[in-house]
């Protein structure tokens, strides 16, 4: 029964050895996280939608400069004159020609235009804070992947230091029931840390596919992430991230251009009280009795007394109004997210330390110590399970600290609209806005 047992356990635990390796050797060559990035922004084809949201608005601004075109207008018919006394003198054709140009009252045209400037403004801040969501996330996926890795890789190890301790223990005689037990004790605790190895290499493939699927190839397409430095530096001032969102948050920029379009807006509104002129040269003949010509000049307008577009102007005050409520309510609510992304980051800093790293590689030496130890019988069973496991439970601590702190310091890059860590990216690249 021991022994159906040890070589289930070896099999699955050879399967996901078997499979954290295909996971690093199937890969292509490692990627900087910045090549990674630059690739997105290449080929996301969500990236091309923002881009083509540029030239609708700036087609709309072309339309919103064009005069209307000009109308022209005919008549022709007939003409039959006949004298005081009733008697018939003839007929003739009569027929008359116009062509009207409609004039704007005056700043029409160019309140239009002004809104559709704000317009293609809009479009160009909504292209790069979607370039900069495409940078974070893509960066956080590559932190998860790396973490991911290490997850599965503590857990394995751990998995086949008991599977090789089972495998030595299975060919002794037990000598009562204590040695049985403690098998019992290493092969559930081996089956445990191999779920948790399966667990991390399903959340590094979601990762991966998810980051295929953002650089715009095929979703399965290997992809390995080098490793670089955590970058995780001491924060600003909260005041001082606070007075830059103020200039640079994309939300906020695209409130206050919303703003500034509806005021325009308003303005329109009351222009629009104002009737348009049509106005043109007009020809007219006759040929009855005699040959006649006309010329001369049309002039129409619309008489505002049914319709003075007073609806359309409280309107377009109500929503700037809106637009006014909507900016300084996400002025507050930027506020609230970088204090409690800045708190929780100095929170996960403090967590971390400076002496993680030798932690973590004081704890992996001790596990190794104890597997020896036991093995010569000086360390206890709970002792040597005690120490896998918080080697494997303080790895997978300090992993997801350094995500969180990773995810509060790109909220807080993304929030404040300053750089605070660097991955690498150039400038030009980080910043570029296409306005094709």
């Amino acid at each position: 029964m021991i022994k159906g047992l040890h070589i289930g356990l070896e099999r699955f635990g050879l399967i996901v050895a078997f499979a954290v390796g295909f996971a690093g050797s199937a890969s292509a060559e490692p990627r900087s996280i910045a090549s990674l990035v630059e690739e997105a922004y290449q080929k996301n084809p969500e990236l091309h939608f923002y881009e083509q949201e540029i030239a609708v608005a700036q087609g709309d601004k072309r339309t919103a400069g064009t005069w209307p075109n000009p109308d022209l207008s005919g008549q022709i018919g007939g003409k039959s004159y006949n004298s005081l006394g009733g008697r018939f003198e003839g007929t003739g054709p009569v027929w008359s020609v116009s062509l009207t140009q409609t004039f704007e009252f005056p700043g029409r045209v160019s309140l239009r235009k002004a809104i559709a400037d704000k317009q293609i403004a809009l479009a160009q801040l909504g292209l790069e804070q979607f370039r900069v969501s495409l940078r974070n996330r893509i960066e956080m996926l590559c932190y998860r992947l790396l973490a991911a890795q290490d997850r599965a890789a503590a857990a394995t190890e751990v998995a086949q230091r008991l599977r090789d301790l089972i495998s030595v223990l299975v060919l002794r005689e037990p000598a009562g029931p204590t040695p049985l037990i403690e098998m019992r004790i290493l092969q559930g605790n081996a089956a445990t840390f191999n779920h948790r190895a399966a667990q991390a290499l399903i959340e590094l493939q979601s990762a991966r596919f998810e980051l295929n699927l953002l650089r715009g190839v095929a979703v399965n397409l290997p992809v390995e992430v080098a490793r670089q430095n955590v970058n995780l530096p001491t924060l600003p001032d909260s005041d001082q991230l606070i007075a830059s969102s103020y200039e640079k948050n994309f939300d906020l920029q695209s409130r206050r251009s919303e703003l500034e379009q509806q005021g325009f807006r308003v303005r329109l509104a009351r222009n629009e009280h104002w009737p348009s002129v049509k106005m043109g040269p007009y020809t007219a003949g006759e040929n009855v009795i005699d040959s006649e010509r006309e010329l001369g000049l049309s002039l129409s307008v619309s008489l505002p007394f049914w319709n003075q577009a007073r609806g359309s102007e409280d309107a377009a005050k109500a929503r700037l109004n809106q637009a006014e409520v909507l900016l300084a309510a996400n002025l507050r609510d930027v506020e609230r997210q970088i204090m409690t992304a800045g708190q929780s980051y100095n929170q996960e800093l403090k967590e971390l330390g400076e002496d993680t790293p030798q932690l973590l590689e004081q704890l992996r030496d001790a596990a190794k110590l104890a597997d020896d130890n036991y093995r010569l019988g000086a360390l206890p069973i709970s002792t040597y399970t005690e120490i896998q496991l918080q080697y494997v439970d303080t790895t997978d601590a300090v992993l997801s600290s350094r995500i969180d702190a990773l995810q509060n310091l790109s909220n807080l890059e993304y929030l404040s609209g300053e750089q605070l860590h660097d991955i690498g990216l150039g400038q030009h690249s980080a910043s570029q806005k296409n306005t094709k």
